[in-house]
This record gives C-alpha cells, structure tokens and sequence, in this order.
C-alpha cells in the first residue's frame, strides 16, 4: 500500500518460546482510521508497544513516516499521541494539574492545550476533583486528553473505550471521528469489541494468537462477508459432496450436520434443491442470509465470536 503512515514488516515478538505477535505486516494509511480487532491476549497491545518503542521486536520491523522506527525516535515519537497503559497520575491533584506538569515536560508553554484537551474529551478545565476520586471512565478520558494534548499526527490508542458508560463510549467515538476527518489525523485504535469498530474504522485489522488474520477496509470486509446462502437439509456432509462434486461450489460449509452454507451466490438454489431432493435428502429450508461480522470473524479465527 501506498501512503502509509505506519508499516510493520514481519513484526514478531516473542518471549522464551511464547510468540506473541508473529510476522505482522501492518499498513495503517494516512488520515485514516485503523482498527486492530481481536480477543484479549491475541497479540494488540505487544504491537502497540513495538509501534512506540516500548517494546523491541524480536525480528521484523517498524516505519512511521516513511521512516524506520530504529535511530529515529526522537524525531518520530513526537509527532506521536499514545494511549496503552495508564499515565502515572497523580492521584492528590485534579485533572488539569496533572496534565500542567505533562506539559510542561512536553515544553507545551500554552494553557490552551490542556483546554482543548479537556474539552475534547468532555472533562471540565476548572474542576477541584481530585484525581483520586475520578472514576474508571473519567480517568480513561483523562488518559486520552493527554494522549491527544499536544496535537499529534498519529494516535495510537490501545481500547480507548475501557472503563465508559454507553454515553461515554459513543462521546469518545464521535471525537475520534472527528479528529479524523476534520483535523486530518491518522488512528490506530484497538479493541476487543467488534461493534465498535464496526461503526469507527475505515480499516480492520484482525489479529489471532499473534498472527494477522484479515487487513482490508471495512467495505471490503463487508463486501467479502455480504450474503451467503444458508440449506437445511437432512444431512449437510452428503448435500455438501453433491455441490463439491457434482456442481462445482467450493466455498461450502456444514454446521452441526444439517446446516449448510454457500457463499458463492451464483449457485442456482432452485437446481440445488432438486438435486438433494433425487439424493433422497430432505431439504427443510433454503434461503439467503446476511451473514454478519460475528459469524465472520468467528469463521476466520476457528473459534469463538467476539463482543
């Protein structure tokens, strides 16, 4: 791909003899939205940190920019926001004056910054509260404020809708969107929540056991998953060897040993039916299906489905 903002190549991470992250191939392109969707412990976090740093790969590497990660942190890293692990706040003093003392680290002479990043993440700029008494989600929105504080080109936010409340969660959507698509800036977000991403990303990227499984956009993704069509028949293996052999579908899968499903869509269902009917199998349904991301994600990963 062209026009990357970060591209990993063969980015492998392991511990002892735990892999990981395994031969990751990253592409997150420029002003948009990339979301990196998988269980927890599927290998999101420990590619962050490679992205940052934090962690160095095993083998394999990074580029932000245009530029190798390796020998050019300083002049990278700044151009950088980042939310992985909690900031070491400090808990007797109120939000505005922890993030005072992260600007003035970060040389941010202005007070505006911290103004704007309050606002943004809808957290008063005068409030006594301490940070103490804040609960999981305020301080979650105070971890993005500063994440986003000294207006980076990239964020790199690792489940930035941990600790919120539905409203919380769909106030934090909207801002990320926005600072997409009306400040120009590149996201690499992950999460565990399939929906969300749905609704945020123009990009998914799906990570299994350290390995990525799908890269593409979310139209492609939805494109590729579509409709599919679904037969209930008296037994699936039998009506499944007929399509393979006889019909020449390939994309076929038999579920629970009655349930079949086809997603070549140019099958003639009608024909398909008759077929299975002069095999002697009984056909109780036939009918098309939309097949949704859950199903899909769950196909792909040989496992579970995902919130």
């Amino acid at each position: 791909m062209s026009d990357c903002i970060i591209e990993t190549k063969g980015l492998t991470k392991r511990y002892g003899e735990q892999v990981s992250v395994s031969n990751l191939d990253l592409h997150v392109q420029k002003g948009r939205i990339y979301g990196l969707l998988g269980r927890n412990g599927a290998g999101k976090t420990t590619t962050m940190k490679m992205l940052l740093g934090l962690t160095a790969p095993t083998s394999g590497t990074v580029s932000l920019f245009g530029r190798p990660l390796k020998g050019n942190e300083k002049g990278i890293l700044p151009r950088i926001g980042s939310l992985i692990e909690s900031p070491g706040f400090y808990p007797n003093l109120t939000g505005t004056e922890n993030l005072q003392i992260f600007a003035r680290l970060r040389d941010l002479k202005s007070p505006n910054y911290i103004k704007s990043a309050l606002e943004l993440v809808n957290l008063p700029y005068r409030d006594k509260k301490r940070y103490a008494q804040y609960s999981l989600g305020m301080k979650q929105r105070l971890a993005i404020a500063l994440a986003v504080m000294h207006d980076p080109e990239l964020l790199i936010l690792d489940e930035p809708i941990n600790g919120l409340d539905p409203i919380g969660i769909a106030e934090v959507r909207d801002f990320i969107r926005a600072l997409c698509d009306e400040r120009g800036k590149t996201i690499l977000l992950s999460s565990h929540i399939l929906s969300e991403i749905a609704l945020l990303a123009d990009d998914i990227g799906i990570i299994d056991h350290g390995v990525l499984l799908e890269e593409e956009s979310l139209a492609e993704l939805e494109q590729k998953n579509g409709k599919v069509l679904r037969f209930t028949v008296s037994n699936a293996p039998v009506a499944a060897q007929l399509l393979q052999q006889e019909m020449g579908v390939r994309d076929v899968a038999v579920e629970n040993g009655q349930e079949l499903t086809v997603r070549d869509l140019r099958l003639d269902t009608g024909a398909a039916v008759r077929r299975f009917v002069e095999a002697g199998l009984v056909v109780s349904d036939a009918h098309l299906y939309e097949d949704p991301l859950e199903d899909y994600f769950k196909r792909i990963t040989g496992g579970e489905g995902i919130a």
